[in-house]
This record gives structure tokens, C-alpha cells and sequence, in this order.
């Protein structure tokens, strides 16, 4: 499905955060008919979760065992994908979308989502032979 053609080589959490990727396939689907599948994708902190081991000291109280050398990152990186879907080949313009709607999003700008992805879907684009 659309999850794993996102993150081809899985889904895993990263202690860094990576650079954003952009990439276009090309889906056939059962006529025949190519759809343009653009596929965003950029890194997202989470919290990992710190289990902590205790220990009891000879008199019956709890103390913290050293931290073993396998020590988990406080926090890690998980990939989130945007993804547009069209009939038309246009990477460029799906890149600048993508990227307008991922600026938007991380900024935390005071602009409504639902807005611009709405202006972006009324555009018109000029395509190969003079039609829109």
C-alpha cells in the first residue's frame, strides 16, 4: 500500500535528523493510466521512552543501576511523508507544493492548511501544447 511505497526501505526511528527527500514514482494502474505519485518526506522528533532499571541496596532501599552502554537517545527522529497524486507530469511544481505545505507545517505559521492546499488544487499550470 501507500505506507510502504513512502519509505521503501521501511519505517524507522533515527537518533538524527535527516535532511528532507523528494522523490517521484510513476504507478500504473489497471487501464493503464499513469499517475505521478510525488512523495515528501522529512523527519519528526518523538519522545523515546526511558525505561529506568532500580535496584535494592543492601538496607532495603532503591537505587538507580549505572547507565548500561547501550543507552538510547532521549529523543529520535521518526519520517513523516506528504504525498501528492496527479495524471500530469509536473516535479518540479509537485516539489515546490510539497515543500510550501512542509514549510508551513514546521514554522508553525498562523496559516490554515486546508487554505493553501485548497489555492494550490485551483492553480492553473500551462502544460505541453497550450492547454491548462
Amino acid at each position: 500500500g501507500l505506507p510502504q511505497f513512502c519509505q521503501p526501505s521501511g519505517w524507522q526511528l533515527f537518533p538524527e535528523r535527516n535532511p528532507p527527500t523528494f522523490f517521484v514514482a510513476v504507478l500504473t494502474d489497471i487501464n493503464s493510466e499513469r499517475h505521478y505519485c510525488a512523495c515528501f518526506t522529512f523527519w519528526e522528533a518523538v519522545e523515546s521512552p526511558q525505561p529506568q532499571s532500580h535496584a535494592r541496596n543492601g538496607e532495603g532501599e532503591e537505587e538507580e543501576e549505572e547507565a548500561s552502554s547501550l543507552v538510547q537517545p532521549a529523543q529520535l527522529f521518526a519520517p513523516k511523508s506528504l504525498v501528492l497524486v496527479s495524471r500530469l507530469d509536473h516535479a518540479e511544481v509537485f516539489r515546490n507544493s510539497l515543500g510550501l505545505i512542509y514549510t508551513i507545517y514546521v514554522d508553525g505559521l498562523s496559516v490554515s492548511l486546508e487554505n493553501v492546499i485548497g489555492n494550490l488544487l485551483t492553480c492553473t499550470i500551462p502544460i505541453t501544447g497550450g492547454a491548462q
